[in-house]
């Protein structure tokens, strides 16, 4: 209750933004405050460059702003770009520059933070829910996520993500509530309903990608009476080998990334931190942002819809540098990261696809 003791007497002040309790959280050296500078700098501007280019070339495409696969992939670029930016001039603001600000000022900035946060994790879920329902109702797949239903689906998981992380703005904060040992003025009760709603979300998307592994399985085993059984073997653990490969990339990415800051901040709420273990989780912290610079790499860059929009923004932009130009091939779909490219075999007229045909 310390700190709330501090947070009293700095509203007693008499500008009313003396924030002296904040120091307590300023705990980098000055060594370390040029690593977190260094780092998060080039970190965030790396993963800003990465999440605007997959932005901008989904935008550009007629083609593929249409289809929910990649509004859901959109909305994860424009929130892992959000994330880079409002985190990285936050985090190197606050620890290596030590601003102040108001007390409102300072829960909309961390409030903007885990929006944008969550609001990325809410992307994958929502891009893992996409490739399941892909491989589960193929036929009626069109019919079932349509565009209007997709957008109407990421508009509330946004509205949802910011009414999650505005709650501190709102009026929930510490005092008399206990304060989190990690994040000023905002209570452990808050922290620990965030990560229990970031946990659904974890769970969500490890639930969907198991079950998106083991219906490509049972498509893949149902061919066996329209094949040979040894090629049909041989397809199928090529089959399950890649997206047991994918997928295992995938999830391990997201628990390198975000186990060691989610297990620290369940860690804070059961004991006091010392210094270095808060110095350890402002380090760990920056593991988010290399999620943000990871994900358009996984999610995007890798498909072949998105290289051919890149294709055919070069030689657009050859055409009005050098004049006309031959005609920019289409660039063939081979990424099984994507929902509509996983695989498809087609073993005549009783074979299914196992991809979406409409991308």
């Amino acid at each position: 209750m310390e700190i709330c003791w501090k947070i009293q007497a700095a509203n007693g002040s008499t500008d009313g933004l003396d924030f002296n309790p904040m120091k307590d959280y300023m705990i980098l050296s000055s060594s370390q405050k040029i690593a977190i500078a260094v780092l998060c700098t080039s970190l965030g501007l790396l993963s800003a460059l990465e999440n605007l280019v997959v932005l901008y070339l989904i935008l550009s495409s007629h083609r593929l702003r249409r289809k929910p696969s990649y509004l859901f992939i959109g909305s994860l670029a424009g929130a892992d770009f959000l994330a880079s930016v409002v985190f990285a001039l936050n985090f190197v603001n606050f620890h290596v520059f030590h601003g102040v600000d108001s007390k409102a000022v300072f829960l909309l900035k961390i409030g903007s933070v885990t929006m944008t946060f969550t609001a990325s994790v809410g992307s994958l879920l929502l891009t893992a829910i996409d490739r399941y329902l892909c491989l589960r109702y193929p036929p009626t797949y069109k019919a079932l996520l349509t565009r209007g239903r997709a957008l109407v689906t990421l508009g509330i998981m946004w509205v949802l993500s910011a009414l999650v992380s505005s709650l501190p703005l709102m009026g929930w904060t510490c005092c008399p509530r206990p304060c989190s040992e990690l994040f000023p003025l905002i209570p452990n009760d808050y922290l620990l309903g965030w990560l229990l709603f970031i946990a659904v979300l974890f769970s969500g998307i490890i639930y969907t990608y198991a079950h998106v592994l083991w219906k490509a399985h049972q498509h893949v085993a149902s061919l066996a009476e329209h094949r040979d059984r040894q090629v049909l073997g041989m397809a199928q653990m090529r089959l399950d080998v890649r997206l047991a490969k994918t997928l295992g990339v995938l999830l391990a990415v997201l628990f390198i990334c975000w186990l060691p800051v989610l297990t620290l901040m369940v860690y804070s709420l059961a004991t006091t931190l010392s210094k270095q273990v808060k110095k350890v989780f402002a380090f760990c912290s920056l593991l988010c942002l290399v999620n943000s610079m990871v994900n358009p790499i996984i999610y995007a860059l890798r498909s072949g819809e998105v290289r051919s929009s890149a294709h055919h923004r070069l030689v657009h932009w050859q055409k009005c540098l050098r004049g006309p130009g031959p005609e920019g091939k289409e660039v063939p779909r081979s990424s099984v990261t994507e929902t509509e490219a996983d695989v498809k075999i087609t073993l005549g007229p009783h074979s299914r696809e196992l991809y979406c045909s409409d991308h």
